[in-house]
């Protein structure tokens, strides 16, 4: 006879647009929240986990490559992950007796620690290793010294996201009110993320798409919490060193006056950069300055959900069959430039045609110089028509 499933208690908080919050935690201990949708139809109760779970691995190391001061992870526990499992198998769908998958419960939108994180605990406790194998960053001033052979322990969070209770799908294919819940469990998590000892910039992401690299066909996306400020954005820093500081309210102003915007709203501007490097490349950005998510007006969420929905069902709509992405969430660091950096969405594709790829070849990997195929005004003008294909989302 089946048993009857055990129910434990849950931190609840109530968040903006009716979203409520459910903290608790898996067996092994990680994080597990629950964030159910304004007028959600699930019951208050949460199963409890009660797998039998090996102890969380060793938190990853980091080597410093001494010729760019970069910080490369090394972490080897990810590559027993699962790949590309049947539904019956989906360790991101709600625990079943058949599968004993990461999230126990039904649940709207769920947020858990990953089981084999790039980034994880600094304390040897958490983790189960020895003491004098954990040595994590000393601050920036310490990540940003370049030597021969320096290490540090890979101190940080890594979440997953899953939009979705189904097996597949992407955030494109969820209602106006699911992305409205997503939205604020980006903003919940990247305060509480960001109050982290040791972190130092906050990333939501969604990959999209085996063409990306995608293992889990399970609608969902990831936070990384870094321990340093991120190649990227450091550049970025470079660059508003050199231009100004209202270098965002500059760019947007050029964009809005140019042919290559592809979506308006009061709040934000969807558009095809400039410079775009890649076949398909759009950038979302909000039109006051705002560092990240948590930093976001009610009406700025609001009017997101269904905008970023159109703009991804537009992508889709530019071929027959669902095209592959990388959403990626720019966010300020935590402690430098949140003054001048803003929030936003770069989603890059390498899909050039319906059929071709575009692949980084010997000047794009090995230094870096781009050669794009495809005029950024070009690809606006095939994106807004996309774009106005598609019926408006629902709530």
């Amino acid at each position: 006879m089946e048993m009857a499933p055990e129910f434990g208690t849950a931190e609840v908080t109530a968040l903006s647009a009716g979203v409520v919050k459910r903290a608790t935690r898996l067996a092994d201990g990680r994080d597990l929240i629950y964030y159910d949708d304004a007028g959600s139809t699930l019951p208050a109760e949460r199963s409890i986990d009660a797998r039998t779970l090996d102890p969380r691995p060793d938190t990853a190391t980091m080597r410093q490559d001494v010729l760019t001061g970069d910080w490369i992870t090394f972490a080897t526990k990810r590559q027993t992950r699962v790949m590309m499992p049947s539904a019956d198998a989906d360790p991101l769908a709600p625990q079943s007796p058949t599968n004993p998958s990461e999230v126990p419960s039904r649940y709207d939108v769920a947020v858990f620690e990953n089981r084999s994180p790039s980034f994880g605990p600094a304390l040897a406790e958490a983790t189960g290793a020895a003491p004098e194998a954990v040595a994590p960053p000393r601050g920036l001033d310490d990540l940003e010294e370049i030597g021969l052979e320096r290490t540090r322990t890979s101190v940080g969070r890594c979440e997953v996201v899953c939009f979705s209770p189904e097996h597949a799908g992407s955030f494109g294919t969820q209602s106006v009110t699911r992305a409205r819940t997503v939205i604020e469990a980006w903003a919940d998590r990247t305060a509480a993320l960001s109050a982290l000892p040791g972190i130092e910039q906050v990333f939501p992401f969604e990959n999209r798409g085996e063409a990306i690299g995608v293992t889990l066909p399970h609608p969902h996306g990831q936070i990384y919490a870094y321990p340093y400020v991120t190649p990227r954005t450091q550049r970025l820093r470079e660059s508003i060193a050199r231009t100004g500081a209202d270098l965002f309210d500059r760019i947007l102003a050029a964009e809005q006056r140019s042919e290559r915007v592809v979506l308006q709203g009061e709040h934000w501007t969807a558009f095809v950069p400039f410079a775009a490097r890649w076949p398909l490349e759009v950038q979302l950005l909000p039109h006051r300055h705002v560092p990240d998510f948590s930093a976001l007006s009610d009406a700025e969420r609001d009017e997101l959900a269904p905008l970023y929905l159109r703009l991804l069902r537009g992508v889709d709509a530019l071929y027959e069959t669902p095209t592959a992405y990388i959403a990626a969430w720019h966010q300020a660091p935590v402690r430098v430039g949140r003054d001048e950096i803003r929030m936003r969405l770069e989603l890059t594709s390498p899909r050039r045609a319906a059929d071709k790829l575009k692949f980084l070849a010997g000047s794009e990997s090995a230094m870096s110089a781009w050669t794009a195929e495809i005029l950024p005004e070009d690809a606006a003008a095939r994106l807004r028509d996309a774009i106005a294909s598609v019926p408006a989302p629902t709530a």
